[in-house]
């Protein structure tokens, strides 16, 4: 089991963001902690979890929670379930809120991996994206993070801005890889409606990049990282000398992980509830609606879907081909005990055409994406599922 605990708070929305963030003037955090840390034990009995492999936290800007709040959580995870010592901790930090003596508190509390929103090293980018760091505060942040979490401080850019260029982002792509550590994430700007970013383009106000200029952002930004020896190990992530993410991994291989904390998602089999098929579960959205809930019950669940076989497959299927090691046949088999990869995908189909354009390989290994078909998995899965479907 791999447990996610979101901190829904920060001190100022993002210009193009769309999650469940809530910017409130002082949030009541021994409330917060309490029930982030009987969630956590109440999700980790509900999954029957013996072992939890990874931590995640997410938010939200969970390095606004102190390192009490952290240490809190971990050694409810470790009472609940076994916590080993070596278990991926990590939390995800705002340059603005990951000083020196904050980050020392985080690393005591237990955390073992750092996960830093950049974005961008460029000031005037920064402003259009609502970011409350600047690109010196960002530099700081992510050598005082490396001086404290050596190999294991990731850091996030975002491409795609309206008005960037190929040039622009191909620069500050350069000014990022002498910074960064071992571990780089990528993102496509995406304009999400209900967002300030997005309203300004609809409105006229900013240019939107055209497509094959974000194709073309993308591939120059994976040359440039496999040229400084990173493996491109996931659509959107980079890892070099082994610092791939483990829970990362976890999720796009289909495990177990349990969302804690408002608005938090999970995946996992509630055995305790004499459940035995897998559920996609939602946690209720607003933090205080969400306190109150567990505070009642225990946990703050507001939607459970049991996913049939056929959905299981698919998000195998959806998750695994953005790796480099696809989808294995042991893992398929895990979920797909009647049908094979080779029965499902090797037979006469869209499938095979997409093999004999070069786009996915299926061989002794799996199924996975080809370099030139990662760029393309969105367009190529339709296909995929339709097949499956079909089986």
């Amino acid at each position: 089991g791999a447990p996610c605990p979101q901190w829904p708070y920060c001190r100022k929305r993002c210009s193009y963001c769309n999650f469940n963030t809530y910017v409130v003037p002082a949030a009541d955090e021994a409330a917060v902690r309490a029930c982030l840390v009987r969630e956590t034990r109440t999700l980790l009995r509900l999954g029957r979890v013996q072992s939890v492999t990874s931590v995640f936290f997410g938010g939200g800007t969970p390095s606004l929670a102190s390192p009490a709040t952290i240490a809190a959580v971990l050694e409810a995870a470790a009472e609940a379930a076994h916590l080993p010592d070596g278990a991926e901790v990590t939390l995800e930090a705002n340059p603005s809120s990951a000083g020196t003596p904050r980050l020392t508190g985080f690393r005591a509390a237990g955390v073992n991996r750092l996960s830093i929103g950049v974005q961008s090293l460029d000031d005037a980018e920064l402003r259009l994206l609502g970011r409350e760091h600047t690109a010196a505060e960002a530099r700081g942040a992510v050598e005082a993070a490396r001086g404290l979490f050596p190999g294991r401080t990731s850091i996030d850019l975002i491409f795609g801005l309206p008005g960037q260029s190929r040039g622009a982002w191909a620069r500050g792509l350069e000014a990022a890889l002498g910074l960064c550590d071992d571990h780089v994430s990528l993102y496509q700007l995406t304009l999400e409606r209900g967002t300030a970013l997005a309203a300004q383009v609809s409105g006229g106000a900013l240019p939107i990049p055209p497509q094959d200029l974000l194709a073309d952002m993308y591939l120059t930004a994976c040359a440039m990282l496999v040229a400084k020896g990173f493996r491109h190990y996931e659509v959107s992530n980079f890892a070099r000398k082994g610092a791939l993410s483990t829970h990362n991994l976890s999720y796009w291989r289909a495990e177990q992980y349990i969302g804690v904390g408002p608005g938090a998602h999970g995946r996992f089999v509630p055995w305790g509830e004499g459940g035995c098929s897998r559920e996609a579960r939602v946690q209720t959205l607003e933090p205080d609606a969400w306190m109150r809930e567990v505070q009642s019950r225990g946990h703050g669940t507001r939607r459970r879907v049991v996913l049939s076989p056929l959905e299981q497959l698919e998000e195998v299927l959806a998750l695994g081909l953005r790796t480099d090691e696809g989808v294995t046949h042991e893992r398929w088999g895990r979920f797909s005990p009647h049908l094979s990869l080779e029965a499902a995908f090797g037979a006469p189909g869209k499938a095979e055409a997409l093999q004999e354009q070069g786009w996915l390989v299926l061989d002794g290994g799996g199924l996975r994406c080809r370099r030139e078909g990662l760029a393309l998995l969105d367009s190529l899965l339709p296909d995929l599922l339709c097949q499956l479907q079909r089986r």
